[in-house]
């Protein structure tokens, strides 16, 4: 056998030898990688199950005091407190506990402001942004009315007093016609505002 023909064979078996000492390194460095997933996983699932870190400050509310501060009343009616009340109702609660500030009519008085008028005035260079004019949802009426109203005297409507209250603002603005009208939980998500459709 000649030289070269020697020297040949001797080249291929180093590289053989070379290319197969790469793939057994190379099968090395990934079983550890794959053993130490399973690791990884259960650290991981360890961590996202442990308890929120405390504070040891104050202490968790109770369900009383959450229910106390969830009344927010949306759309949709979820939210709306048992109840009903009559616009006449509400013309006698309106008159002893609002008009002082809102007027007698909702025109307000001094400076407070006005929960009705202003139909057609929006594109006015002086809006008159009322209830009956402006504002989307009757769900917000009964929302604000029942977190904040009366000033200076904020929650202290019977859920009764509330519809009341409520169906004589919105007969103010002719939303609701009839003074015998019974506002209540059953048929508040029927009542729907004019400008509903300019806050889309």
């Amino acid at each position: 056998m000649s030289r070269s023909l020697e020297a040949l064979i001797a080249a291929v078996a180093a590289g053989t030898l070379v290319l197969g000492a790469g793939a057994l390194a190379q099968t090395k460095k990934t079983e550890p990688a794959k053993a130490a997933a399973p690791a990884a996983a259960a650290a991981t699932t360890t961590a996202a199950a442990a308890p929120a870190k405390k504070y040891n400050i104050g202490r968790e509310a109770t369900a009383k005091e959450i229910a106390g501060w969830d009344i927010d009343i949306r759309p949709d009616g979820h939210g709306l407190p048992p109840g009903k009340g009559t616009v006449k109702q509400g013309e006698e609660i309106f008159a002893e506990r609002c008009a002082t500030c809102h007027g007698e009519f909702g025109e307000a008085t001094g400076r407070w402001p006005y929960l009705a008028g202003g139909m057609g005035t929006l594109k006015s260079e002086d809006p008159h942004k009322s209830i009956g004019s402006y504002w989307p949802y009757a769900s917000t009426v009964i929302d604000y009315i029942r977190r904040a109203m009366p000033y200076g005297n904020a929650q202290s409507l019977t859920n009764d007093e509330l519809y009341a209250v409520t169906a004589f603002i919105l007969y103010l603005n002719d939303i609701i016609k009839d003074e015998a009208f019974e506002l209540s939980d059953k048929n508040f998500t029927s009542i729907k505002l004019p400008n509903e459709a300019n806050f889309f």
